[in-house]
């Protein structure tokens, strides 16, 4: 019988048949696999023919269709639903397609025929699609190790292994520790400012963690608590702060601490067996950062103009509040300065932003306008969970393109943050479509109730689908440069772009209608909405930058060097880089910075800045070009969405705005002003 994981699916564009796996089908799935890829691989190896890109290059991208089948169906669980078994597995999976991608990389007769190939790129008559191909295979294998000593190879498998084993080890303990960590409070009272919505999530979570008659504050995966804004008492603001803050650094079983200093030095050590000097030289080398150097100047003079606006923040904020205020009360403040200076209130903004009309006409609509998508709801088709919904994607001649799926809601068995996935990804030569998932963590409401979204939440759906947009708009031959598989750098730039149409006036005006009464979002209350949102707080760039430099700091750690105190080396690192005092933490502390120790961005958090430099110059050429212009979004699609890496992105974005990038619209849009003043 056909592994349930790995049998073809009948089902549109191949989305799995989620109904019919079990956890039990996992790991026998991956091991028949894997076993299926080394056989191919060993084919494409052993080939007594000279090397060619069909035989050698183009053999391996399609080689482990199995495998890529197995792990978007696995890895797409695991995230968004976990359980103890799909950590277990998760856990040993980790170390087995390590050492499995090891085997091939360090495979001396298939490096032989790729650098065979790289070495005569110039006399192959390549496309730049497949030139990249053969040139980023060849880096892969090098950085692998393939290029090493038999004792060197067999130490880089050990470290790789191990780090495979500890960074998976270290998110699952950051969710563990999140959910503990949850702050418990009896008194409806205590959660004065929090709106009925928000209560009553509190009141569920507390129910279903067996709490009984009281109220459970779940916490977010960054520092800042999106309740610590709207909480009037103090008490709690504080209680709600300091478990957020403390998580995984309080010596229980979920402390990461040990996990932060193995990873940081197994990672400086592989670096230096590679001939680089740290980790963070490592990683920049494959991205559109010209080197570690050039990233931290950007984050030093963006860290000194918002230092100084800070200050003036901060005077503001205790000249409003007539107190001393401390790192819990910060956004608290914030919010009510937003309140008192906003010609409207802005408490009522959520009542005309209903995620289902946001999705339908908000959301869907900008990606018609742009992009000539449609997007048709298929309830006959199941998703992993039972909140999962499953649209069928149009193109403007009426062709389906892909699949996308929204998972919205917070359970506690999702890891905290909000992503895009893909399950298939798009590939002409395999003649796949996309399959694209978007994930977040907002609050499900009550039977018969509203999810409404706050200026955060909305900013981050249209987000998360800007990366969704990248993916479904992909157009490439090779499934490995897909659309978000560009460099770290360049793949939130996409979905920073999309964050412009959220407050459009074309766009905000088609979906802001009162969830009760249906009428539009009065035109002051749409005014005052945009331009709190084009106010970007000092605090907001403080905590992001702060969080930038702290993940380079790690990473520029030698071999050579010995760290032993977490939370001594995070504040010297950031007392350096000019964050003085404890008022503002980073977005996200060593002991719970997920991307870094846990995803795919060590030494490279940076990226969000450095994309937002491209976004901010595009979102000025989208307004310039008519703003919600089909005619604008085509060109943005042939030249960045649709490209994946089969292009140079930085190159693609030059031809696009005619120049390249400058920092002068991000610094006025962070209201940061020139650099140097």
């Amino acid at each position: 019988m056909v592994n349930p994981v790995l049998a073809p699916s009948d089902l549109p564009h191949g989305l799995p048949d989620f109904a019919s796996i079990g956890d039990d089908d996992f790991l026998p799935a991956f091991a028949e696999a894997m076993d299926t890829q080394l056989a191919e691989v060993e084919t494409i190896a052993g080939d007594g023919r000279p090397a060619t890109f069909a035989n050698t290059i183009e053999a391996l991208e399609l080689s482990g269709r199995d495998l890529a089948r197995a792990a978007g169906v696995f890895f797409n669980l695991v995230g968004p639903d976990t359980n103890p078994q799909r950590n277990e597995i998760s856990q040993k999976l980790s170390t087995l397609l390590t050492d499995h991608a090891n085997t091939i990389a360090m495979d001396a007769r298939l490096f032989g025929r790729i650098a065979d190939l790289y070495g005569r790129r110039t006399e192959l008559d390549l496309t730049e699609a497949q030139d990249r191909l053969l040139a980023k295979r060849y880096r892969e294998a090098v950085r692998a190790g393939a290029g090493l000593g038999p004792e060197e190879q067999e130490r880089m498998r050990r470290i790789s292994s191990r780090l495979a084993y500890l960074t998976t080890t270290f998110s699952q303990m950051i969710l563990d520790d999140t959910n503990e960590s949850a702050v418990f409070v009896e008194d409806v009272a205590d959660l004065d400012g929090l709106s009925a919505g928000e209560i009553a999530a509190a009141r569920r979570a507390a129910a279903d963690a067996g709490r009984g008659a009281g109220y459970l504050i779940t916490l977010e995966l960054p520092t800042s608590q999106s309740v610590l804004t709207s909480l009037t008492d103090r008490g709690v603001r504080q209680r709600v702060f300091d478990a957020s803050v403390g998580r995984c650094s309080r010596g229980n079983s979920h402390d990461t601490r040990a996990l932060v200093l193995e990873i940081v030095g197994l990672r400086a050590e592989r670096a230096r067996l590679l001939g680089y000097t740290d980790h963070a030289e490592y990683v920049i080398a494959e991205e559109t950062a010209p080197n570690p150097s050039a990233v931290l100047d950007l984050l030093g003079e963006l860290t000194a103009s918002a230092i100084r606006a800070g200050g003036r923040e901060l005077t503001r904020l205790t000249r409003l509040a007539d107190e001393e205020i401390g790192a819990a009360d910060l956004t608290f403040w914030l919010n009510r300065e937003k309140r008192s200076t906003s010609a409207v209130s802005l408490d009522d903004f959520a009542d005309y932003c209903e995620l289902d009309a946001v999705l339908e006409r908000g959301v869907f609509h900008a990606a018609g306008k742009l992009y000539g998508l449609r997007f048709a709801e298929r309830r006959d088709l199941a998703g992993y969970h039972p909140d999962v919904r499953v649209w069928d994607v149009l193109n403007d001649s009426g062709r389906s393109i892909g699949l996308f799926l929204g998972d919205y809601f917070a359970r506690p068995s999702k890891r905290g943050g909000a992503w895009m996935n893909n399950i298939v990804d798009q590939s002409a030569v395999l003649a796949t479509q996309p399959i694209v998932v978007n994930v977040l963590n907002l609050t499900k409401p009550d039977e018969g109730e509203h999810c409404l979204l706050t200026m955060d939440q909305l900013t981050t759906l249209f987000h998360e689908f800007g990366h969704a947009l990248h993916g479904l708009l992909s157009a490439v031959d090779y499934p490995s440069q897909s659309g978000t598989s560009v460099p770290r750098d360049f793949v939130e730039f996409p979905s920073q772009v999309n964050e412009m149409w959220a407050l459009h006036p074309d766009v905000l005006s088609h979906y802001a209608r009162h969830h009760v009464t249906g009428e539009p979002i009065p035109a002051e209350l749409a005014e005052a909405a945009r331009a709190s949102a084009n106010t970007e707080s000092a605090h907001g760039t403080i905590e992001y930058l702060a969080a930038a430099v702290l993940d380079l700091a790690w990473h520029r750690l030698s071999a050579d060097d010995t760290v032993d105190d977490v939370e001594a080396f995070e504040r010297d690192a950031l007392r350096s880089a000019g964050f003085v005092g404890d008022l503002i933490p980073p977005r996200y502390r060593s002991a719970y910075f997920n991307h870094i120790f846990g995803g795919g961005y060590s030494a490279g958090y940076y990226s969000y800045i450095w994309s937002e430099v491209l976004d901010a110059e595009t979102e000025q050429w989208f307004l310039a070009e008519g703003g919600l212009q089909r005619s604008a979004g085509q060109r943005f699609a042939e030249a960045t969405l649709s490209r994946g890496d089969s292009v140079d992105p930085l190159v693609a974005h030059e031809k696009l705005i005619g120049r390249k990038a400058e920092i002068g619209p991000l610094l006025t849009r962070r209201g940061l002003g020139a650099v140097s003043s």
